[in-house]
């Protein structure tokens, strides 16, 4: 049985902090989380110096302020998140990061080595991205927020190109034919994890979708995960039990600090029972074949029945309806070989409650 992919996002919750930042992975190590997630961008790159925030950024950040001095506040340099690196080698859990910008996936790959790289639902368009991200050759896991499957499969395209044409120039009919090549779909099946989410802080439950996960599987044929933004631990956790490949939730050390993105996120003792009921869900589901369990085996002749004498039955006396009954326990004659036994004769003779056979 291959396990749940739990993916501790810590995110921006750091609010610069490195001393927060490595409590927060020692949270997610103590909780049992595969991984922990940051995220890593420069700022100028990655928005306008004109560029609104959110509204939930609106809301849970100073006002006045725009998008890239909230996020220069939350960058983290090249030496930082080599500090980070440490720090999750040190714990034992695997340290991942969404890059936002070209340099960054440079920064992930070619300095900090990391397994794969997560790719957010807001650069599923950004097709100069995803190239780049695909030909580093790393595993990728790509959020699908705010996307349609039209825009879902454009992305795989992108990422099929990167993965597999080294030497042909980039174009979008070239995107389409590395999609619909053979080798383009084999690269794809091996490299890459689509998540459904739903892009809100906090997400309302009837917008969460979780079918879109099945959509997405049959859709593409590939591993397929949720990204979590609602608040508590339900969802992540019937996401576990629809198949989900991958769970990624938000945590932080607390709720009520300053930043966007607290308010949608875990505090350590909710990630740790996410983390624990994940793994429960996940031996629960166990294989498709009904067979009785070991569990079971010890139950099965107690809470069985099993045809006996309801009174006392002569040697050669007629077996009816009114001499068998149907009692516990069932390590005698199964109640269904009833009909056989009525109108039988006895071979022997019988007290009550003794246990009858043909």
């Amino acid at each position: 049985m291959t396990s749940v992919y739990i993916i501790a996002e810590a995110g921006v919750n750091h609010n610069g902090s490195m001393e927060i930042a490595c409590r927060l992975i020692d949270l997610a190590a103590d909780a049992g989380a595969d991984a922990v997630k940051f995220q890593t961008f420069k700022a100028e790159e990655v928005v306008t110096r004109s560029a609104s925030k959110a509204p939930y950024q609106e809301a849970l950040t100073p006002t006045g302020e725009s998008q890239l001095e909230m996020l220069e506040k939350l960058q983290l340099n090249e030496l930082q998140h080599e500090e980070l690196v440490r720090h999750c080698r040190f714990r034992h859990i695997e340290f991942l990061s969404t890059p936002f910008d070209l340099d960054s996936v440079d920064l992930l790959v070619h300095r900090l080595n990391v397994s794969r790289l997560k790719i957010a639902s807001g650069e599923i368009t950004n097709a100069p991205l995803l190239l780049k991200a695909a030909r580093t050759g790393k595993d990728i896991i790509l959020s699908t927020g705010m996307s349609n499957l039209g825009e879902v499969e454009t992305a795989l395209g992108v990422l099929a190109f990167g993965y597999s044409e080294r030497y042909k120039e980039a174009s979008r009919s070239a995107f389409r034919e590395s999609y619909c090549s053979p080798e383009g779909q084999k690269v794809l099946r091996e490299k890459v994890t689509l998540l459904h989410c739903t892009s809100e802080y906090p997400a309302p439950f009837k917008d969460i979708n979780l079918r879109s996960m099945d959509t997405l599987q049959q859709a593409f044929s590939l591993k397929v995960g949720y990204s979590d933004h609602s608040s508590g631990l339900v969802i992540p956790i019937a996401a576990a039990a629809m198949g989900a490949a991958v769970v990624e939730k938000h945590f932080t050390l607390d709720r009520n600090l300053p930043g966007p993105d607290h308010k949608a996120s875990l505090e350590p003792d909710e990630l740790k029972e996410m983390v624990k009921s994940i793994r429960q869900v996940e031996m629960a589901l166990g294989s498709p074949t009904k067979i009785m369990s070991p569990a079971e085996a010890r139950n099965r002749s107690i809470v069985r029945k099993s045809l006996v004498a309801s009174e006392a039955i002569s040697r050669g006396e007629t077996f009816t309806e009114k001499n068998v009954s149907i009692k516990r326990p069932g390590t005698g004659l199964a109640p269904e070989y009833y009909w056989e036994l009525i109108g039988q004769k006895a071979n022997r003779d019988y007290a009550p409650d003794d246990q009858v056979i043909i």
